[in-house]
């Protein structure tokens, strides 16, 4: 009865199906349950988590590697774990896991952990980004600075960055950029594609391309 009142009637209809490709519907269902769980628990009200979640395009290969370093060392962050091999229900943990099994992969491209064959990829190697993350997890470590080897990792070449670009624009990803991660040069495309004339993080994007005095 349910599902004919739905089929005749036009408006809710659209509404419904609307909400199955809505985020920020899925997030609202996602979130009132185990909010209303854990307030049971806790004796409390109020929501689950602090701040509202994010959408940001990620505009280029580099970005969508700033994320993934970003969401991957969320626990070092936090200080809730010390290196990557303690940093549970992360990509990164799942990744080592895998190469433990099968030390042959480490060449591999970049791709997707849930997905066993994919023709998108990113050009850097499993071994490659697990290097790169666990030398910027010694650098966001403010205790380990005396065990970072000086050598910034090969991998940000082929990503034509620098040190300086790498860390501050990974570091940046919820602060310095809104609705955009990348290049100043691709946020200023997007903006235009957006109608706008600026987006936020442009600025901080072109400050990292000038020169620092020594």
């Amino acid at each position: 009865m349910k599902e004919q009142t739905l089929l005749g009637n036009a408006d809710r209809l659209a509404v419904c199906r609307q909400r199955l490709g809505s985020l920020a519907w899925f997030m609202k269902a996602l979130n009132e349950p185990i909010a209303r769980r854990a307030n049971r628990e806790d004796s409390c009200t109020g929501r689950f988590w602090e701040g509202r979640y994010k959408c940001q395009a990620l505009l280029d290969e580099a970005a969508v590697l700033t994320c993934m370093s970003y969401v991957d060392l969320n626990p070092i962050r936090a200080g809730i774990a010390e290196n990557l091999e303690s940093s549970s229900h992360t990509s990164a943990l799942r990744r080592i896991a895998t190469l433990q099994q099968n030390p042959t992969r480490a060449k591999q491209l970049l791709t997707a952990i849930n997905i066993a064959e994919s023709a998108e990829f990113l050009p850097i190697t499993i071994e490659d980004y697990l290097d790169l993350i666990d030398w910027t997890a010694r650098l966001t470590r403010g205790d380990k600075l005396g065990r970072i080897d000086a050598t910034e990792p090969p991998v940000l070449c082929k990503l034509g960055l620098s040190e300086r670009q790498w860390h501050q624009q990974m570091l940046g990803t919820e602060a310095n950029y809104w609705r955009a991660i990348g290049s100043a040069q691709a946020l200023i495309e997007k903006a235009a594609a957006m109608g706008q004339g600026w987006l936020k993080g442009i600025g901080s994007a072109q400050r990292l391309l000038r020169p620092q005095p020594a």
